[in-house]
């Protein structure tokens, strides 16, 4: 329980719907679909178009999207790859001849085929009661006839005028005469309310195909890009098999590979050894154990996590109850790793996630990306629309899993999760952060499920990031005595230059007939239900 003469929230109640989001135009906008008539699928999708307007520096229609969904909350977890592919032409010869030895952030090469219109189009038409034109409304009008521009987006913004200042677009767009709007402030986005309203009048082929799609190739050509209008008529998300493990008594479940999601699993299973005798959620000891489990499961998502119709992705192994108790054996608790061990095959960044029940417990966890704030810092100059630098997760080794190849999607950090316990869905939750978010989940879940923390402390809860290769950040919530017990083991512990994510989670509780929703400060959003 909260301190109540201290700053903070509580979690939210409500019996019929509910809607948890980082901004509250589009939690609203959500409520606005349930009440309306339509159900989580609906809403979902209405209230992330309404964020790719409102929150543009962390999603837009030029980006991705990974979706887990449960009808009527029965225990079945449906999930949907929306992530989209390099160009056919992206042959690592091509870069290799022309000197590239990386794909850096703001190019072409980063930019790969956007699957988020596609997958909202499929999602809506399997599991939802309205259609995309129905539902980009809200969006559209905001784009249209402006939004206020939020605390969160200003600061987000502020930092990020460099990459945008030499497309003339964008910049005209976020940062006129180099300045963003401040907050409060009326912002309009004429050209994307054009390009959603063709979308809205022309289905997922008005995106695909014709003059969106042509305005899109034709400025990344002329960037050098490789991308053909062929590779925009040929993308299609997909149904993929969602991957689970067990934690606690309850199935966590997962999208598999390309997406980061296994990594998040792994963690949990070494974890699950490891916390139920620590002392409390801030102590070194638990943030020790944290800290080690998410090198090991970083080391094999860097290793081997890329796309499995291109290369074959071990997860049957990575989440094996053998290998988490290889991995947890190396781990001390009174010393940092000094070497991280083999992957079992040869050789921070911004989004939304969203989640929502309607009355009939359909449950929905959904999240969509352009990967880095603004992502590659391009926008196509007629449609509004800016362009992710998903690529930029492609190697140009060779030899290594996740190096690129004609259609081959990337490794990809979006995960949405959800929760299952004795065959009922209980959880649609999600911790955005780019790299970050595979922490974040197993972080979460264990503040939940480790310390009884209730759903707003979970996610509330001050928070560090470890990788493979650098030190381990924290936030300034993070206790002085909790940092020493983390160097006197041996860990490069750095303040983090900003806050670690943000999240949202809604309970389901049958018991009572009521429904939890958790959304928390590092953000500007909120959960409401009614």
């Amino acid at each position: 329980m909260r301190n109540f003469e201290l700053p903070g929230r509580s979690p939210v109640h409500s019996t019929t719907g509910m809607a948890a989001t980082s901004q509250p135009l589009a939690t609203l906008t959500a409520l606005n679909v349930l009440q309306g008539g339509g159900n989580a699928m609906d809403a979902a999708v209405a209230a992330c178009a309404v964020q790719c307007v409102i929150e543009p520096q962390s999603t837009g229609i030029g980006g991705d999207c990974f979706v887990l969904y449960s009808p009527r909350g029965r225990g079945e977890v449906i999930a949907f790859n929306g992530s989209g592919a390099a160009p056919k032409a992206a042959e690592v010869a091509w870069y290799q001849e022309r000197g590239i030895e990386e794909i850096v952030q703001h190019s072409p090469h980063a930019v790969t085929v956007p699957g988020a219109i596609d997958a909202w189009s499929q999602l809506l038409r399997d599991h939802g009661t309205q259609d995309l034109g129905q539902v980009l409304q809200p969006a559209i009008r905001y784009a249209r006839d402006g939004y206020p521009v939020s605390s969160k987006v200003h600061s987000d913004w502020a930092g990020l005028t460099g990459l945008i200042a030499d497309d003339p677009t964008a910049s005209a767009t976020f940062a006129p005469g180099g300045q963003v709007p401040r907050v409060g402030a009326l912002h309009r986005q004429p050209l994307l309310a054009a390009t959603l309203t063709r979308i809205a009048e022309g289905g997922r082929d008005a995106f695909y195909g014709g003059p969106v799609a042509e305005d899109i190739v034709s400025f990344l050509n002329g960037l050098g890009g490789l991308h053909t209008l062929d590779d925009f008529a040929a993308h299609s998300g997909e149904y993929v098999t969602p991957i689970q493990t067990r934690y606690r008594g309850y199935d966590i479940y997962q999208c598999p590979p390309n997406s980061q999601g296994v990594a998040a699993l792994e963690m949990l299973n070494i974890l699950s050894g490891l916390l139920p005798d620590v002392e409390g959620p801030l102590s070194a000891e638990r943030l020790h154990y944290a800290v080690e489990a998410a090198r090991l499961g970083y080391h094999d998502r860097n290793n081997v996590v890329t796309d499995p119709k291109r290369t074959d992705v071990p997860v049957e192994v990575l989440l094996s109850a053998d290998y988490a108790d290889k991995l947890r054996a190396r781990i001390r608790p009174d010393r940092a790793l000094a070497a991280l061990p083999p992957s079992p095959v040869s050789e921070h960044a911004d989004t939304v996630y969203l989640c929502v029940v309607d009355e009939d417990l359909n449950a929905v966890s959904f999240i969509n990306s352009i990967y880095h704030g603004f992502g590659s810092g391009y926008m196509s100059p007629k449609t509004g629309v800016m362009l992710q630098n998903r690529g930029q997760s492609f190697s140009l080794d060779p030899d290594h899993a996740n190096c690129i190849a004609p259609g081959k999607r990337p490794m990809n950090t979006i995960i949405p999760g959800m929760v299952v316990k004795d065959g009922q869905t209980v959880m649609p939750f999600g911790v955005m952060g780019g790299y970050y978010q595979a922490m974040g989940h197993a972080y979460f879940l264990g503040n939940l499920f480790d310390f009884g923390l209730d759903l707003q402390e979970a996610l509330d809860l001050p928070r560090l990031f470890a990788t493979p290769e650098g030190p381990v950040e924290v936030e300034t919530g993070i206790p002085a005595e909790a940092i020493e017990g983390l160097k006197q083991r041996g860990h490069q512990v750095v303040p983090s230059n900003r806050p670690l994510g943000g999240g949202q989670a809604i309970w389901i509780d049958r018991a009572e007939g009521v429904l939890t929703g958790a959304s928390e400060p590092r953000k500007d959003g909120c959960a409401l239900g009614y």
